[in-house]
Formats: C-alpha cells, sequence, structure tokens
C-alpha cells in the first residue's frame, strides 16, 4: 500500500471518529441517521443552528467589553509609538 494512500485512510479514520463522537455527543444513532436521513438533516441544522445561537449571544456580550478595551489600548499605543519617533528633519 503505497504511504499516500495509508495516510488517507488513517486521516478519513481519525475524521470519522471525530465526527462520531460529536454525533454521538448529540444521542445520534447511526440507525436512525440512516433511517431517517431527511428528518436527520432537519434535526442536526436544529442543533446546529441553537448552538449558533448560543454563541452569537455570547460573543456579542463579550464584545461589548472587550472591543472597547481593545480599543482603548490600541490607541494609547498609537499615541505612544508616534511620540517615540524622531521628528523629521527638514533639508
Amino acid at each position: 500500500m503505497p504511504p499516500h494512500v495509508r495516510e488517507t485512510a488513517v486521516k478519513l479514520a481519525i475524521a470519522s471518529l471525530i465526527v462520531g463522537l460529536f454525533l454521538g455527543f448529540f444521542d445520534i444513532d447511526p440507525r436512525e441517521l440512516l433511517a431517517d436521513f431527511g428528518e436527520t438533516v432537519q434535526q442536526i441544522f436544529s442543533v446546529v443552528a441553537s448552538v449558533v445561537e448560543w454563541a452569537v449571544k455570547y460573543l456579542l456580550l463579550g464584545a461589548i467589553v472587550v472591543i472597547p478595551i481593545w480599543l482603548i489600548f490600541f490607541l494609547i499605543g498609537r499615541v505612544r509609538k508616534r511620540n517615540q519617533q524622531p521628528p523629521k528633519q527638514q533639508q
């Protein structure tokens, strides 16, 4: 077996394990997944949508605090750089 085929097989096995663990976390059974594929896609979309909704809520909540603090430090850094630069000499 060529090395790239072996590497690809290992990568696919690891990816399958990770996806399987992720789906198992949400109590998705492989038999149900195949039997009710259309409904399963809707359930997966619903779960993903709820996770995104949860993440966006906390992302915005944190950004209300983090962005102004970052902006203050960014502006202070710009002012310090400007004050440390030697004045341009005229020729």
